[in-house]
């Protein structure tokens, strides 16, 4: 086979927009965070965007994805923000289209976090651009994230197991530290082939990524990864008959009891992921594809913690000074 140019230098761009030391720092900076409101957390993140609209975000080989058919389709709906509706699509090219809500359970590293995740979408269709959209009702994370509702969080779960095991198995176990998300379960490879993947849902749904309505407070600004085609264009479709699950409850009273559809990445995706706030409006795969051909890395700027540190102190001590400031009010008038 001979090798795509254009592939080798994306996938080596993105890569080199991951550097672990940032990446290290900006966990550390998280915890004061904490402290911080979030309308002063959100000022501070979009002043990061516009110097770094982008984000390197390469997920790891081998992320599964559960595509369950949606039993409740009321209850569904109303995980969605303003302006999204249901809709229906294919998991694999040429399959019959469905009310579909998907889990994946994925390792990554990206310009930001590095660690494994789990997410839920629910598929909905954009009203004010028609195009289908990856719509994320909840996430579980071992690392940082952020979002509109909880800013720049720590993370949500300590058990977060997605790996593969050398009898041919992908293996994951991850449960929320709250107890109230889990997904135990494993599944052979064997049997699965790689097969075309929808290109609706895949390639036009991840050119509109958007939060639910409690992530986003009901204000769902959209983003887009940036991806050769190619990325999203072929997975396993993995037999049922291998998937043992030991325990899944998430959104159960939403969905089917069991999966319709699994499906496996045996490579790396390498993708651009627009930063917190920014958002790169591609509206078809055209627009995707020169987008990745224009990427000019060694142009390219990625978050800075030094950039952040000022603000974040400022608004640290304020906030913990009004903290005291509060206590020492209540103490008194208890005395």
């Amino acid at each position: 086979m001979t090798a795509n140019t254009n592939l080798d230098a994306f996938a080596k761009g993105t890569e080199r927009l991951v550097d672990p030391t940032t990446v290290g720092s900006i966990h550390f900076l998280q915890q004061f965070f904490d402290v911080v409101p979030k309308g002063i957390q959100r000022a501070i993140m979009m002043r990061s965007t516009k110097k770094a609209p982008h984000m390197g975000f390469i997920v790891e080989p081998y992320a599964f994805f559960l595509a369950y058919e949606i039993a409740d389709t009321t209850a569904a709906a109303e995980l969605l923000p303003s302006g999204f509706r249901l809709a229906k699509c294919s998991v694999f090219a040429g399959d019959e289209p469905a009310f579909y809500a998907i889990m994946s359970f994925f390792r990554m590293h990206t310009s930001a976090f590095w660690g494994s995740r789990a997410e839920l979408y629910v598929m909905a269709e954009d009203e004010s651009t028609g195009l289908m959209s990856w719509v994320i009702v909840d996430y579980l994370s071992d690392t940082i994230s952020y979002d509109r509702a909880f800013g720049l969080r720590g993370p949500s779960t300590s058990r977060a197991v997605v790996t593969t095991t050398s009898d041919g198995r992908v293996l994951v176990d991850m449960a929320s530290d709250d107890g109230a998300s889990s997904a135990d379960f494993s599944v052979a490879l064997n049997g699965s082939k790689m097969r075309e993947l929808d290109e609706r849902m895949w390639i036009e749904g991840n050119l509109s990524v958007a939060y639910g309505r409690t992530l986003s407070h009901d204000r769902a600004d959209t983003f887009s990864l940036t991806f050769f085609p190619e990325e999203m264009g072929s997975a396993l479709d993995v037999p049922l008959e291998g998937f043992e699950p030991k325990g899944i409850s998430w959104y159960s009273h939403v969905l089917a009891p069991a999966p319709a559809k699994l499906v496996c990445f045996p490579y790396a995706q390498h993708l651009l992921s627009d930063s917190p706030g920014a958002a790169s409006g591609h509206a078809s795969a055209a627009d995707l594809v020169r987008a990745a051909e224009a990427a000019d890395f060694d142009a390219m700027k990625t978050f800075k913690v030094g950039s952040a540190k000022k603000p974040v102190a400022v608004s640290a001590v304020a906030a913990l000074g009004i903290a005291a400031a509060a206590w020492m009010i209540g103490r008194r008038f208890r005395a």
